[in-house]
């Protein structure tokens, strides 16, 4: 959890995701103007995909942005860093999960996150084919659609369902820590990328287990999933920050956490 002094912040939280909020709202139209159409697919250096859309809705969002807040730092997927040293940094995936976009699969969504002194203290989930969206601010509340949602009560892996987006994230060594905590809860299921964190936030799943993946990716689901009661940090239960190696756990609650990392164990990089 990252921590802050009693001086407020300025802007404040409720600012900086209603600001984030109206960022939301405007490049809703814009990616489900491109959603099920034919578009031209390139690969970027680590052979994943994108295209118009992930570019123009970060291009979009990184204006405003800009316009708004003129100091604060930038984080983008597509179009990398700018004044990242910056006390104020806002995290931008224009498109988390591209791969589900372009084969008109529903549950991609835009991701947004500010970050104070490296911290994410506002995060925003929002899935523009379900008119869904969580906020989190932190140590204020997490929200869906604007009703206050909370994390589930189960706390035993036995009685747990595990998510990833895809068992194809896991290699070597992680995958048989994936196999590991697989073989002790309930159920595992697969898919949804970013949904499946919101999905614990609201309390339908308990645990996401996941690697590879970048800032932008995990940045702003840690607001949401703590603000609504859970826990969120990478395989070695540290926070998630600008400078984590990717690997990311997310349970209901600490109890379920622990005993994750435990079953988890020591992974090495």
């Amino acid at each position: 959890m990252p921590t802050m002094s009693g001086a407020a912040i300025e802007p404040s939280l409720q600012a900086l995701s209603d600001f984030a909020e109206t960022l939301a709202d405007e490049v809703r139209p814009l990616s489900l103007g491109w959603f099920r159409r034919r578009l031209e697919i390139d690969l970027k250096a680590d052979e994943s995909p994108v295209t118009i859309a992930d570019r123009n809705v970060e291009q979009a969002l990184r204006r405003r942005i800009a316009e708004r807040f003129p100091t604060h730092g930038i984080l983008g997927e597509e179009f990398g860093s700018a004044h990242a040293d910056a006390e104020f940094v806002w995290s931008i995936d224009p498109i988390d999960g591209t791969r589900s976009f372009i084969t008109g699969f529903p549950l991609w969504g835009t991701l947004l996150a500010v970050l104070h002194r490296g911290s994410p203290v506002v995060g925003v989930i929002d899935m523009p084919v379900q008119a869904e969206r969580w906020v989190g601010r932190y140590r204020q509340g997490a929200w869906l659609n604007g009703a206050v949602c909370t994390t589930s009560k189960i706390t035993r892996l036995s009685d747990a369902t595990v998510y990833a987006t895809s068992p194809d994230i896991f290699q070597g060594a992680e995958a048989d820590a994936f196999a590991r905590l697989s073989g002790a809860v309930r159920s595992r299921r697969f898919g949804g990328d970013c949904y499946a964190y919101a999905l614990l936030a609201s309390g339908h799943i308990d645990l996401v287990m996941e690697a590879s993946l970048q800032p932008y990716d995990y940045l702003a689901l840690a607001p949401v999933i703590e603000a609504a009661g859970g826990v969120i940090t990478d395989w070695d239960g540290q926070p998630l920050t600008l400078h984590s190696r990717g690997r990311v756990i997310a349970a209901a609650n600490a109890e379920l956490h622990r005993e994750a990392l435990a079953v988890i164990g020591c992974v090495a990089p």
